[in-house]
């Protein structure tokens, strides 16, 4: 079982290829269209032809299925298909899928995608309106009758008893905003380019769900994006400088729910993404310091502090200065707070970004990125890194 002993999936493929479409509030066309368009800029991007995929990843969150999108953008024959469940939790799985389908020689070239009008279309950030009844369902019964009805009232809870353990304030969190916004000001694709913020006016920002502000909480974004994987020995052939999936991993923690794990022990930290961080460290032989870029997963700012802590860059309580320190270059993209909310996919872009060396805020001699994906949930982590 890979949680206990290392997995050989490393080094084995690339992420060759990465492509979007804008990212706005109202992209004026269908869910289907903004993938189709993701995934042949990816393939433009990669070198690659329709007719070399054989292969799709997506979320189940996702509307457009595989086989349609397949037929839609011109792809033939497909041997592996495939989604991942939780929400934002999936989006670095989706490249772990990838990479499995390749090593074992079950696909050549998978595509992975996810797109979505969550602004003008479906907003996340309107709660829960209906349930189907399930067995995942039945948590959330435990919490939505005492108000408890949208992401930022769940990630609420933990973030409160996270200040009140270290003794802290909410302007903290600000501190993560702030950077978000200070690469996204950079960045012409980010939504909120050409303005960053203050630690005031995050303060000065309205409460929505007390300690969380406006300005803690990520966007809701239409758009699509999309991602190349094949072998790390095609890859070389291709035009792109290949990033190389050195480890990959998914995690869940005891007590496990989505969003909603206030039974465990302790409220202050993520288990799950502490499962992933162990299989990360193991797997490719490294450690924090490492580590050159770090794009962690921001759809709200308590769980970015939380994942810094989780994976050992530094003590629990102590991630808010770490990040007021500038100690580790953070979504240099903007994240989703600062570019766009993509459920992550785009932070696995700019991971490959840095590794190239083309992104609009690049660190000088990025050999090495940590990407995250969704917090409060099941989840998935990657780290990408130059080919030697």
């Amino acid at each position: 079982m890979s949680v206990r002993r290392a997995d050989s999936l490393g080094g084995r493929a690339a992420v060759v290829g990465i492509g979007a479409t804008e990212f706005s509030k109202d992209s004026g066309r269908s869910e289907l269209k903004l993938a189709v368009e993701a995934v042949r800029a990816a393939l433009d991007d990669a070198g690659l032809t329709p007719g070399d995929v054989d292969g799709l990843v997506t979320f189940t969150m996702d509307t457009s299925p595989e086989i349609t999108v397949a037929q839609a953008a011109g792809i033939g024959e497909l041997s592996f298909f495939s989604r991942v469940h939780y929400g934002g939790g999936a989006a670095c799985a989706t490249v772990q899928q990838a990479a499995l389908a390749v090593a074992s020689g079950v696909a050549d070239v998978v595509v992975c995608y996810r797109a979505f009008n969550e602004r003008s279309g479906r907003r996340f950030g309107s709660g829960v309106q209906q349930r189907e009844p399930t067995a995942e369902g039945a948590a959330l019964g435990w919490n939505l009758p005492f108000g408890l009805l949208t992401p930022a009232s769940w990630v609420a809870m933990a973030a409160q008893r996270y200040l009140h353990t270290y003794g802290l304030t909410p302007d903290v969190f600000g501190h993560v905003a702030v950077t978000d916004r200070r690469h996204a000001a950079r960045n012409p694709a980010a939504y909120f380019y050409g303005k960053p913020i203050t630690p005031a006016d995050h303060a000065a920002s309205r409460w929505i769900v007390e300690p969380l502000r406006l300005l803690d909480c990520c966007q809701e974004t239409d758009g699509g994006q999309a991602i190349v994987v094949t072998s790390a020995e095609r890859a070389r052939d291709l035009p792109q400088p290949p990033a190389v999936i050195v480890a990959a991993a998914q995690g869940a923690g005891r007590a496990q729910e989505q969003m909603t794990s206030f039974y465990r022990d302790d409220l202050t930290g993520l288990p799950e993404m502490g499962v992933v961080a162990r299989q990360l460290w193991r797997n490719s032989g490294l450690s924090p310091s490492d580590i050159d870029v770090g794009i962690l997963y921001d759809h709200f700012t308590p769980f970015v502090l939380m994942q810094l802590e989780e994976f050992g860059f530094c003590a629990p309580g102590e991630a808010a200065d770490f990040v007021a320190a500038d100690a580790l270059p953070l979504n240099t993209h903007g994240g989703q707070l600062g570019e766009a909310y993509l459920h992550g996919m785009n932070g696995i872009a700019e991971a490959v970004r840095q590794i190239r060396g083309s992104s609009v805020n690049q660190l000088s001699g990025a050999a090495r990125t940590l990407v995250t994906a969704g917090t409060g949930v099941p989840t998935s982590g990657l780290i990408l890194g130059a080919d030697d």
